[in-house]
């Protein structure tokens, strides 16, 4: 028959694997490594998505900008028609220059304008 001791004692122990200490410390390494290449591509993408909604946005308003101008150069030029000036003036209360309205320019001995004069006579009234 066999005998099984009460108490076993033993002082087997097992002995440090160093490989495979720096086995898992390279695993986890490269672990690292590759969840911040995911971190930073999510990053970059999520960016590009921003940038990607900022330029569509930019292009939207460009667009309406350009409409906007469109629309004021057409009413500008639709405001500054002869006959339409014409009325616009009539309905303020002025006149069309009279030929004794328009003076000829007092040159200097330069040969130039002296400052203030223009063509109009300094006694044209242009008042309602």
């Amino acid at each position: 028959m066999r005998e099984f001791p009460s108490r076993q004692r033993s002082s087997i122990r097992r002995e440090r694997d160093v490989r495979a200490l720096s086995h898992l410390a390279l695993l986890l390494c490269c672990a690292l490594v590759l969840a911040g290449g995911f971190v930073f591509a999510a990053r970059e993408h999520f960016a590009a998505v921003q940038y990607g909604y900022e330029s569509e946005n930019l292009r939207r308003e460009r667009d309406r900008l350009l409409e906007e101008q469109q629309r004021l150069l057409l009413e500008k030029e639709q405001a500054s028609v002869p006959g339409r000036l014409e009325s616009a003036a009539r309905q303020l209360g002025l006149r069309p220059l009279q030929a004794g309205q328009i003076g000829t320019p007092k040159v200097n001995a330069q040969g130039h304008l002296p400052l203030g004069a223009g063509l109009i006579h300094p006694s044209a009234s242009f008042t309602r």
